[in-house]
């Protein structure tokens, strides 16, 4: 098996190079994670979509500057991080996002029972969750999209936003604390 950051590279090389299609395999590869990663921070479909394809052009454009002996994710993550930001900077929004607008995203194959993030759990809850999730700060969002929805290691979380797996551990009970609060706020 052929190690993703390796086909990774040759991808980029090959792009670089002039083979404009390429770049579609790393688009191919990455485009549903980074939609949810958007979507975690955003907290609206449309602007998840439309944020992570600028993400991916941006991404295009500023090849020349990535180092192929790292892994590319986490380069390109926070190329999407910051034009999250910065989205949420120009809209300056200031009301809560809207529930339906928030959705959790589910999994590709929803036929497991334990594949589906929030199984179980009564539609008021879950209406309840989303609400509180919408009202978080867009990193406490993320964080918690993370290690919840996406399932990854603190290690992983770590790694795609170049910080400490301490300073992960931090935001994630912070995060976790901030929810607990809303779920809190809106039961009263």
């Amino acid at each position: 098996m052929v190690d993703m950051n390796t086909a990774d590279a040759e991808a980029i090389r090959l792009t670089l190079s002039g083979d404009k299609d390429a770049f579609a395999v790393i688009v191919a590869r990455y485009t549903e994670r980074a939609y949810r990663m958007a979507l975690y921070v955003l907290g609206n479909e449309q602007d998840a979509m439309d944020v992570s394809q600028d993400a991916f052009i941006r991404a295009y454009r500023n090849l020349n500057r990535f180092d192929t002996n790292r892994p590319f994710f986490p380069w390109f993550a926070t190329i999407l991080r910051n034009l999250c930001y910065n989205f949420l900077r120009r809209r300056k929004r200031k009301q809560a996002y809207n529930i339906e607008d928030f959705q959790i995203a589910e999994p590709s194959s929803p036929s497991s029972p334990s594949s589906e993030p929030c199984s179980g759990i009564a539609v008021e809850t879950k209406v309840a969750l989303n609400n509180a999730l919408s009202k978080l700060s867009p990193q406490d969002r993320e964080i918690i999209g993370k290690f919840y929805f996406e399932d990854l290691s603190y290690k992983k979380i770590a790694d795609e936003l170049g910080v400490p797996i301490g300073t992960v551990m931090s935001r994630l009970y912070y995060a976790r604390k901030h929810l607990k609060d809303r779920m809190l706020k809106g039961e009263r």
